[in-house]
């Protein structure tokens, strides 16, 4: 990443902040590329003022220019990022607006902290939200930069501007003044803000994705007359589906061209081709590319000239360092023309819509339509779920395999889905994250409305699959499902769990909570439900096991009578249904019966049917009312998976605020400081101190202590703490470990202190360490640890856990990401297996957990406010019945890489 110089009143260029440079997707879904002004752009800035119209120019200049001079050109295209920023938005290697800020400064009679900004777009790309957007980028930049406030002068006719500002979220203030309205506003993101911002991007992401999931034209390009073909195939696929737009096929060895109706016959795939996709006259919404990784750049071009909104690369051999570059180049040239990217390597993509019917993929149809949508990275677990979902008969509404995921991925689809009627459950399997931060946002609003079910390599974020370009995680493991957990995703193990829950949601739905009646022919194997429901979280409440079926005339009677009684205990959440065979009985036909005679129902009604639905048909749908698995152990796992959801939807996770007393621009200003003169992954540790300064203007307190070597330095300070002390190691592992002879407590005198000295360095002797410490003594209390740190995937991360071998040993952590609402915090607080013992565990006092919950919500709101805090550790933290000691901390600072989910609502750039 770039750095930005810093260098006030200084006009020459700095280094080119390449981390400004974003991809965007525009108000009609379609992308362009915001990026810094160069001086080589003053010939596309005149090409840009020529074709705007008389007004547009007035309104920007107040007056009309033929024009631009080369003295402002040069001004416009020859800025020092610092003092003058500007940013250019490029569609087809055009410039189509601008927008600039420039420090006020004391020359000009303003402040430093102040900057003037306006904005330039081209006629016909008005009414995009490209104003909105660039107005986003450059209040990121300006905050980064120092910048507080933006003023503008804007004419009262320019209405389109004004809105801009007016509805962008800010504190906005403004006045009359010498014919104009002047604009003043603070930069701070605000509440409002952000909602301006995520309802900006849901409404454009969503729209792009629209474009591609609801095409009316698709065109196939590829060898589709080689007998055998991937590309044969395709087109194939997507006649055989019935697709109800019109369907192209494009051989490059080929030049006639015919627009195949999906009335046409089958034979007509094969005969039906162009040589080129420049050979159709008509704009084709989506083009899919079956072709080598070499001849795909040529495909993006010939896309571009027929208009299309999507690609969709089929193409595998994607993996090599040769072709990766390919890829970033691909998708980089695609989002240039406005295009939105599925693949490479993709197995293609599907809507099940009546008024679609799209399979666009090297797959045959098989999955009827339904309420899941299912997203998948790589064409393999594509194969498998779609497997998954034929043999359960799960429908599906609309369905993506996005392979490398070099483009399109699962937060574009959470944000179609989103919206989408047919679209009920959220499926999704996931091998890389791109954008973890964004992807909680989503699915945690998602989650509000609709089930988000994610199964998850164990190893995802520690190594990544071929041709993924993300970055890889730092943090613990655990940090990706606690964050899965806190945006309410159901975290499933596999790709049959994932498929199992899909198919109780999407049918018998999501019980409303854990508890379920069971209703059985054997006493038995009510006895097994019973105890396989509590090990997933449920509880039986009700069992009747005096079924008997065998030699009764209509046992679907029998069945339906004992399922609507359990229906009348308004307790029960859900009913489940466990038989044994029974002879003379068809217990397929019985399902069949069960659900045609049951009728509607409020709450899920699942069954298994032991020894008969085996492992050819593992989950059945019965038209909505009964759905059969084919064991115990699924059924319940799915059954404990809707509790567990249904839970996080109906609890009051509160809102995050920040808390109260704190003092961020104090806090930044030491942090700018503090990281003077560290450069690339280069850190500091903030001495004791700073320490103590930064952590006091978040409204915590450090308790102090003094290192030493020498005795009598330990002595000199303690006296003058006054009695009793505490005596530790000054430093690694044993510091914290009274167990391990790293700790002293209680020490009353003088003569006391020195025998322990003596006593610890013998104990310690070991590990060479000579410094101690000495610290006043605290109220008794559990020992816990805080670490919160800048994870290159995850961005923020705050972990918490007690002391000693729970997070030494075992691993028993708690982990959140900022910012933390009083759910969470409390969620935090209770995770840990180990923390009963902060709540009176075995006669032991309750502690203040409250103060506790405080000091985790202001260490987060300071990771959260400076990520140039690369890492915190609070080891120990002491609860005590009444307040919380800070006993040692230690800050590191640095240059983060560039955070994953920045205020800037853009897409993420393909890594070189």
């Amino acid at each position: 990443m770039a750095s930005v110089a810093q260098n006030p009143g200084s006009d020459t260029p700095s280094t080119y902040p390449s981390h400004w440079e974003a991809d965007v997707v525009l108000r009609d879904g379609s992308t362009a590329h915001v990026r810094p002004v160069t001086p080589a752009d003053a010939d596309g800035l005149q090409q840009m003022h020529s074709q705007q119209s008389e007004r547009s120019i007035y309104l920007r200049y107040f007056t009309y220019k033929s024009k631009l001079t080369d003295k402002e050109l040069r001004n416009f295209t020859e800025v020092d990022h610092y003092n003058r920023v500007c940013l250019v938005v490029e569609r087809r290697n055009e410039i189509v607006g601008v927008g600039r800020f420039d420090r006020l400064g004391a020359k000009f009679g303003g402040s430093e902290s102040e900057a003037e900004v306006a904005f330039n777009i081209r006629d016909d790309f008005h009414g995009r939200g490209l104003g909105s957007i660039l107005l986003e980028h450059l209040v990121t930049a300006g905050r980064e930069l120092g910048i507080e406030r933006f003023t503008a002068e804007v004419l009262p006719e320019n209405r389109a501007m004004l809105t801009v500002f007016m509805q962008a979220g800010f504190d906005i203030s403004r006045r009359f003044e010498d014919g104009v309205v002047m604009v003043d506003f603070p930069i701070d993101p605000t509440d409002r803000s952000r909602e301006v911002m995520e309802a900006r991007e849901h409404r454009a992401e969503a729209l792009s994705l629209a474009a591609l999931m609801r095409a009316e034209s698709v065109a196939v390009v590829g060898a589709i007359n080689k007998p055998g073909s991937v590309a044969g195939a395709v087109a194939q696929n997507i006649r055989s589906a019935g697709f109800t737009g019109t369907l192209y096929c494009v051989d490059p060895y080929l030049d006639k061209l015919e627009a195949l109706d999906s009335s046409a016959g089958d034979e007509a795939v094969a005969s039906g081709c162009v040589a080129s996709l420049r050979d159709i006259e008509a704009s084709v919404d989506v083009v899919v590319a079956v072709q080598r990784p070499a001849d795909v750049m040529e495909v993006v071009e010939d896309a571009a000239a027929v208009n299309a909104r999507g690609l969709v690369v089929i193409s595998s051999g994607f993996h090599t360092p040769e072709a990766f570059e390919i890829q970033r180049k691909l998708v980089h040239a695609a989002r240039n023309y406005g295009m939105r990217v599925i693949g490479p390597a993709s197995l293609g993509y599907g809507n099940n819509a009546s008024d679609v019917r799209l399979h666009a993929s090297v797959s045959t149809p098989v999955s009827p339509a339904g309420g899941v949508g299912l997203f998948s990275h790589s064409a393999a677990s594509g194969i498998m779920l779609e497997a998954a979902a034929q043999r359960r008969g799960i429908g599906i509404s609309s369905w993506v395999n996005s392979g490398n995921r070099a483009d399109v991925s699962g937060n574009d689809l959470m944000q179609y889905w989103e919206d989408d009627e047919a679209t009920s459950v959220v499926a999704m399997y996931l091998e890389s994250f791109g954008n973890p931060r964004k992807f909680t946002r989503l699915a945690s609003r998602l989650s509000a409305t609709k089930p988000v079910i994610v199964a998850k390599s164990e190893t995802m974020g520690l190594v990544l699959p071929p041709g993924h370009a993300v970055r890889q995680l730092g943090a613990p493991v655990g940090v990706v499902d606690a964050i899965l957990r806190q945006a309410g995703v159901v975290r499933v193990a596999t790709q049959d769990e994932l498929m199992d829950t899909a198919l109780l949601f999407s049918t018998a739905g999501v019980p409303k909570g854990n508890k379920v009646a069971l209703v059985s022919n054997s006493a038995a194997l009510a006895m097994t439900a019973a105890d396989l429901a509590g090990q997933n979280g449920l509880e039986a409440i009700s069992t009747d096991s005096s079924l008997l079926l065998a030699g009764v005339p209509d046992p679907a009677a029998l069945v339906t009578e004992a399922i609507q009684k359990a229906l009348e205990n308004d307790e029960a959440d859900a009913v489940a249904v466990v038989l044994l065979p029974a002879v003379g009985v068809n217990h397929e036909a019985l399902a069949d019966r069960v659900a045609e005679s049951l009728g509607s129902t409020d709450r899920p009604v699942v069954a298994c049917l032991i020894g008969v639905s085996g492992a050819e048909t593992p989950g059945t749908d019965r038209g909505g009312r009964v759905t059969v698995f084919a064991t115990l152990s699924t059924m319940f796992r799915a059954l404990g998976h809707g509790a567990e959801y249904s839970a996080w939807q109906q609890r009051d996770w509160g809102v995050p605020a920040p808390p109260e007393g704190i003092d961020i621009a104090a806090a930044r200003a030491l942090v700018d400081k503090a990281v003077e003169g560290i450069e690339g992954t280069g850190m500091g540790r903030l001495s004791a101190d700073e320490t103590a300064e930064l952590l006091g203007h978040y409204g915590l307190t450090v308790v102090p202590a003094t290192t030493f070597e020498d005795v009598e330095e330990g002595v000199a300070a303690a006296n003058e703490y006054g009695y009793p002390v505490a005596l530790k190691v000054a430093s690694g592992h044993l510091r914290h470990r009274m167990d391990m002879g790293g700790v002293r407590l209680g020490i009353t005198s003088e003569e006391e202190l020195r025998q322990a000295v003596e006593q610890m360095r013998e104990d310690i002797a070991v590990t060479r360490e000579t410094r101690l410490e000495v610290q006043p003594m605290v109220d008794r209390g559990q020992a816990c640890t805080v670490i919160s740190i800048e994870d290159p995937l995850m961005g923020p991360v705050v972990s918490f856990g007690l002391s000693g071998d729970a997070v030494d040993l075992l691993d028993d952590w708690a982990h959140a990401t900022p910012p933390l609402s009083p759910g969470i915090l409390e969620d935090m607080v209770s995770r840990p297996k180990t923390a009963q013992k902060l709540t009176g565990y075995h006669g032991l006092p309750h502690f203040d957990t409250e103060a506790l919950k405080d000091t985790l919500h202001r260490i987060s709101e300071l990771k959260e406010q400076h990520p140039e805090v690369v890492r915190m550790e609070f080891v120990p933290l002491q609860v005590m019945e009444d307040g919380v000691a800070v006993l040692s901390a230690a800050i590191y600072v640095g240059n983060p890489d560039q955070r994953t989910d920045s205020a800037r609502r853009s897409m993420s750039i393909p890594q070189r």
